[in-house]
Parts: C-alpha cells; structure tokens; sequence
C-alpha cells in the first residue's frame, strides 16, 4: 500500500520567541516492512540529522531569529507492506531487555498490575492473551478527544476511563511490561478511512516469544498492518514524540496540528 502523508505543526505565539529549537522525529523509519518512496521535511532555520539510541532518525532544528509563529511541514510518500502479525525484522540498537524498564507514563500502579495479572497471567498463547488486554483497555478507556494531556501516565488514564491513543498504548506497555514482555511505543500514521481525527497515531510493538517484534493496536482492537506507517519507537510518547522542543522568550503558545493520510493500492495490489 502506497501512504501519501502531510504533517503539519504550527506554533503561534502572542509575543515574539527569540530562539527555538526542536526535535523532529518525522521521518519514517526504515524497518522491514515499509520503504520511503519520497520524502520532505519544510522547516526554517537550521537542521542537523542524526539517529537516536532507539534507531529513530532526528531532526535537530534551531531557529535563533526573532519569531512570533513556527510552521513545520513533514510530507511525502511511503510505500508499506506489513501484514497484521508479521514480525518486523530490524537491525537492534539496544537489548530487548531494555523495553522492560518503566518509565513514568508507564509506570504500573496497582489497577494496572491488576488489570496485567488479569489478562497476561500464566497465559500460553501470548498473542491472544494481548488480545484479550487490548479488548479490556478498549472496555475500560473509551476514545475521546481532549480528554488527556502529553503529560498523562497510564494509571492516571487508566482510573479517568478516557483517553487517545497515546494512553491506549501506554496502558498496553505497562501491563505487558509488569507481565515480563517487553514493549515498545510507536509513534506514526494510519489510513483510518473516514476516521481523520486518528490519521496521526500511537500503538506498541512487544516481544513474542519464538516470534520477535509484532505491533498491537489497542485504539482499533488490531494487529497492525499495511495501512500503518512508523515514525519512531521508544520506551513511551516522551521518546518518540514527532515534535518535541523549548524556547526562549515568547508568550501565549498555541498549536496546531494537522494530519492527512491517503492510501493507494500498489501495481501488485491492482493487478
């Protein structure tokens, strides 16, 4: 499937920022399972690339003229070919071991070891048993909009009984990680049909045993497919965070995101 994306972040601020600097993890990654066809990044100021200890690549983005808004524009084309439940073959940067280490937004309190003891627990079909988790945190936690903050841990989420996406994943990672499989959040695109207001989206890969990475969906109750694009990955959203930055100077900050994903089959799909 052929993923045409458009990303755009802009800031606008009541007074003038004298120096900003962001983090852009706007590129898609190049794991097995997707390829970029094309692909751009219109920011202004200066940017330097570089990778992350977790593979992703980053944008480093400097701006040190006078500024009262900051437009960022990621776009351009990828052409994906994971199938739900295919293992995503990669070159490791850090240990598997390493996605088992909480974070503060995953932190495990004790509603979320129950709900991990409830699901995972002694279970022998590992994937079905995360299906089973997905299933409750879709019962638990309906999807609604502004109802969550980038600052919102799973246990907070968790007892709300509301959230994004964000949160669904936080909540999967932090009941597989007290079960003792480690996981991964995504950040990335999905084409949701008429579903825009998730086109910019976040779920988990975990560890299955004698079978490696594979990608849970919690928002959709779904194994993730060709209709996904990967962004970044990391221990939660403070990691892989698409635009993460600070500033000096400025006042009254509001922003502004817009997603389109729009999906087109491949030659092989058409024929």
């Amino acid at each position: 499937m052929k993923l045409t994306i458009r990303h755009e972040t802009l800031y606008r601020y009541a007074s003038p920022v004298r120096y900003s600097i962001q983090y852009l993890r706007l590129t898609p990654r190049a794991d097995a399972g997707q390829r970029i066809i094309e692909w751009h990044i219109d920011a202004p100021g200066r940017r330097w690339r570089q990778s992350d200890a977790f593979g992703n690549v980053v944008h480093v983005m400097s701006l040190d003229a006078s500024h009262d808004e900051l437009r960022i524009i990621a776009h351009g084309t990828v052409e994906t070919f994971l199938s739900p439940g295919a293992t995503i073959y990669e070159e490791p940067t850090l240990p598997v071991e390493a996605f088992l280490v909480e974070t503060r937004l995953t932190h495990p309190n004790t509603a979320i070891l129950e709900l991990s003891r409830a699901t995972l627990a002694a279970a022998t079909d590992q994937e079905q048993a995360l299906r089973r988790l997905m299933d409750e945190i879709h019962h638990r936690v309906r999807y609604e909009t502004g109802s969550t903050d980038v600052d919102h841990t799973a246990a907070e989420a968790l007892a709300q009984g509301s959230g994004v996406c964000q949160d669904h994943a936080h909540i999967f990672l932090a009941c597989a990680r007290a079960a003792g499989i480690p996981g991964r959040y995504v950040s990335g695109y999905i084409d949701a049909g008429d579903a825009s207001h998730v086109s910019s989206h976040a779920w988990a890969d975990v560890w299955l045993n004698g079978r490696g990475w594979v990608s849970f969906d919690a928002t959709h109750r779904a194994l993730a497919g060709e209709s996904y694009c990967r962004l970044a990955i990391g221990r939660d959203f403070l990691d892989a965070s698409p635009v993460r930055g600070m500033r000096q100077g400025g006042s009254g900050e509001s922003l502004a995101v817009e997603v389109a994903v729009n999906a087109a089959p491949t030659l092989s799909e058409q024929q």
